[in-house]
């Protein structure tokens, strides 16, 4: 094979295909009852939960930075049939948090789920990163996690009853990955965060769990863009292709389910066994700023 050519995947190979978005993995009804609050809902990974929520019919509440965004994935999430909230909230300010699941259940009755998407990234080189840089995205995923998610545990325990949160945290937070050095340290933090509360809030019927997601190419991602194409990451990976958005949200949403009411604590890793690929036989590994080729090739 030539440099930079990659093996398709051979067509004798099983490649597992998801059910369509409009055959969800359990019933349209168990949620029913519900509100979810989604944080960065109105677009990629968060729209892909607040949808999977939606189809198992909770109402749901958008929170995203920016309102004409969050509005635009409310849009598409009533269009399941559910009710609906846009809200706009910076989540690294506490003030903002509890103004925002004020109004969310002004809007639609009590938060009894909480989903941890709101985040931040780009593709830099760790000694390019400022200090503005990496408060950029390590403060929205750190510390909007923890403010959400001690706003929603605070006022289930004050109404004295249970319910279930889920983190959006990713599969390179044990290796780390090329120009993520500040989203696999917040990543990583969300994963510490998620089993220190799980155990904190256990007695109060308070479920607390992450999905460590793989490639889950979309509209507003890189991936699958700056590393060689979609094509070149479904070779690289063990399962034959890149995740799709929406089991992703399912996971998500699962976790969050009496089908998995007794687990808690737990990091999911989805990343259709890419972290598999380790072994002696892999390539040498050549520094990002040494390579010939891809975003760090050196000019």
């Amino acid at each position: 094979m030539r440099k930079g050519e990659t093996m398709p995947v051979p067509a004798h190979h099983i490649v597992a295909t998801p059910p369509p978005f409009d055959a969800p993995p359990y019933p349209a009804d168990i949620f029913a009852g519900q509100t979810v609050l989604v944080t960065g809902g109105g677009s990629g990974m968060g729209l892909a939960m607040a949808k999977a929520f939606a189809q198992g019919g909770a109402d749901v509440a958008i929170m995203g930075r920016g309102i004409e965004r969050a509005q635009e994935g409310a849009a598409e999430v009533a269009a399941l049939g559910v009710r609906t909230h846009a809200i706009s909230c910076d989540v690294r300010h506490a003030d903002a948090v509890a103004a925002a699941f004020d109004e969310a259940e002004t809007a639609l009755g009590p938060i009894g789920l909480l989903a941890n998407n709101a985040g931040a990234n780009f593709p830099i080189l760790a000694d390019d990163i400022s200090a503005n840089a990496w408060n950029a995205v390590t403060r929205i995923a750190i510390d909007g996690t923890f403010l959400c998610s001690t706003e929603y545990a605070r006022r289930r325990i004050a109404r004295g009853e249970g319910g279930a949160i889920v983190n959006n945290s990713a599969q390179y937070i044990w290796t780390g990955f090329p120009g993520d050095a500040h989203s696999a340290a917040a990543k990583t933090a969300q994963a510490t965060m998620t089993k220190k509360m799980a155990a904190d809030w256990a007695r109060h019927g308070l479920r607390v769990n992450a999905i460590a997601a793989g490639f889950f190419p979309h509209a507003t991602s890189t991936a699958g863009r700056r590393e060689g194409g979609t094509e070149v990451l479904q070779n690289m990976i063990p399962a034959g292709r890149t995740g799709s958005i929406w089991e992703f949200g399912w996971l998500s949403a699962m976790t969050c389910t009496p089908l998995f009411g007794e687990m808690t604590g737990q990091i999911i890793l989805q990343d259709g066994g890419e972290s598999l690929r380790r072994s002696l036989m892999m390539p040498d590994y050549v520094p990002p700023r040494e390579r010939a080729e891809g975003p760090w090739a050196w000019q």
